[in-house]
């Protein structure tokens, strides 16, 4: 075969090549990685046999235990990829480029179970800083996330200040509350979540349906079985006093709807929050797993006398058993807690590729239809 031909044949090879487009993904808030395993587990083909995915390119978060969790699970071949790092602190301007960006802005002033002071309190106004990621990197495309509270902040003009800049910085963006329990996620956790293309790029993003099925408390964590060698799944030392008052409490029930003996019962005066000493009910996804509370706020087994393991809390968000939490117990608790759930987002993503892969799939109507701008 003479060179010319050769060379031929390697165009034509070349040209053949199926095609694939990478997203290069950064994150602002990133959390132990919940977001970045439901974004490279996400891929979609299209009928042309062209490829669409999403990889890792940086991530930044303040909290020094979260980094390591990231490092060691998403991207070990490249720990200088996350930044650990207050992001009123970084230098954004000399990050690498994206393709798209991810953030989880925080939620304390946003959610309900805090004092909602939106705009007006400490971290209410950092979104800002996925804002001028936008403007420096003009991705083609970005996931916000944050609490179902957000709506509501400042009677409601923390939301819609939010979605005016987004749109100002060259996005049409779809704002929906996805009850993930109808996701595939075993739990009921309730978030909003913002997905913005950039208005030049002629796509149209539509809210995924809810997938078929509820997943349960109980089949979340006992199919299958948590290995013994399981990392992450130490149990909390519990009183006697709590065990106790535990064995009084039935599946489903908390410290102030079941019927308690005086000795056991709080003695709280004003608001009864619900999921205090509350056990799970095994026949429903588990409540809203937190990253944080006093005591009787750790989520209880619907049969054993004890709060949840890291690693069965970790199940009930979706993370693999492989996956491992880098810090102490509590600030693994915390970690898993805030995280978002990657089996959730991923169906997310999904939804995302389709709409550059041009691949039609089921859609329901905004949330928020009167925010939506296509």
């Amino acid at each position: 075969m003479s060179l010319t031909n050769t060379i031929n044949n390697q165009k034509k090879s070349l040209k053949n090549k199926p095609k694939i487009t990478t997203f290069r993904l950064g994150e602002l808030f990133s959390g132990p990685g919940g977001i970045a395993i439901g974004a490279s587990s996400a891929t979609v083909i299209n009928s042309k046999k062209e490829t669409y995915k999403i990889e890792h390119q940086w991530a930044n978060d303040y909290d020094e235990d979260t980094c390591n969790t990231y490092r060691k699970n998403i991207c070990p071949d490249s720990p200088e990829s996350v930044i650990w790092k207050d992001v009123r602190k970084l230098e954004i301007n000399k990050l690498e480029e994206i393709d798209a960006l991810a953030f989880g802005f925080p939620c304390n002033d946003y959610s309900v179970v805090g004092e909602q002071k939106g705009m007006d309190g400490v971290f209410g106004p950092l979104y800002s800083y996925g804002i001028k990621v936008l403007k420096q990197f003009s991705p083609q495309w970005f996931l916000a996330e944050n609490v179902g509270g957000l709506r509501n902040a400042n009677d409601g003009k923390s939301f819609e200040t939010i979605i005016k800049e987004m749109h100002k910085c060259g996005y049409n963006v779809v704002p929906h509350l996805y009850k993930f329990e109808k996701y595939g996620v075993p739990q009921a956790r309730h978030r909003i979540i913002i997905v913005g293309i950039r208005k030049d790029l002629g796509k149209t993003f539509a809210v995924p349906a809810p997938v078929p099925g509820m997943v349960t408390s109980r089949e979340a964590i006992e199919i299958p079985p948590i290995p013994k060698n399981a990392k992450n799944n130490e149990f909390t030392k519990q009183s006697a006093h709590v065990i106790e008052r535990l064995s009084y409490i039935k599946p489903g029930e908390n410290a102030f709807t079941a019927n308690l003996p005086s000795h056991l019962a709080l003695q709280i005066v004003g608001a009864k929050i619900s999921q205090i000493y509350k056990r799970l009910d095994p026949k429903k996804p588990a409540y809203t797993i937190t990253g944080s509370g006093g005591g009787g706020t750790h989520v209880y087994h619907w049969e054993a006398n004890r709060a949840l393991t890291n690693r069965e809390r970790a199940r009930l968000q979706t993370f693999p058993d492989t996956f491992v939490f880098e810090g102490s117990k509590e600030s693994v608790r915390k970690q898993i807690g805030m995280a978002v759930p990657p089996k959730g987002v991923k169906v997310i993503f999904e939804a995302i590729l389709k709409t550059f892969a041009d691949v039609e799939y089921a859609s329901v109507p905004s949330s928020f239809p009167a925010m939506t701008h296509k």
